[in-house]
């Protein structure tokens, strides 16, 4: 999702040429090639954001050589990465960028539709954060 969301709004800046975006998972349980999760497509496709295309991956080692930032969901995906990407991008909780008190973003996995709603209201706050960000350090 949160992929989907910055890609958008980088795009609405006119800077979808200059910023590269991907996603990756950290555990095992992700299918690579597996398309997102339908809640997910579908809660983003009511913003008029359609990820149908992207597909799972893990997080590699040269992911943390190719990307200058490399955001985390949640406490446990970010000892992952901090771990993986010693020396390498920044590595910070994406909701370091929310404007909200949330430091985490919760799995809104089998949890209902309000769950997914509630995720991409924070992972939009964050998107935001993140593009004034890059768009002030980068552009």
């Amino acid at each position: 999702m949160a992929q989907g969301v910055f890609e958008a709004a980088a795009r609405r800046e006119g800077l979808a040429d200059e910023i590269t975006v991907d996603s990756a998972g950290t555990h095992a349980y992700y299918t690579a090639g597996e398309p997102p999760d339908p809640g997910a497509q579908e809660i983003v496709l009511s913003r008029d954001i359609d990820i149908s295309a992207q597909r799972a991956r893990l997080l590699t080692p040269e992911d943390c050589e190719r990307f200058d930032y490399i955001l985390t969901m949640d406490d446990n995906n970010h000892r992952v990465v901090t771990s993986l990407c010693r020396g390498g991008p920044t590595v910070r909780p994406f909701l370091d960028y929310a404007s909200g008190p949330e430091p985490e973003v919760p799995d809104p996995y089998g949890r209902g539709p309000g769950n997914f709603e509630h995720v991409l209201g924070l992972i939009e706050d964050a998107a935001e954060g993140l593009l004034g960000e890059v768009r002030t350090r980068h552009l």
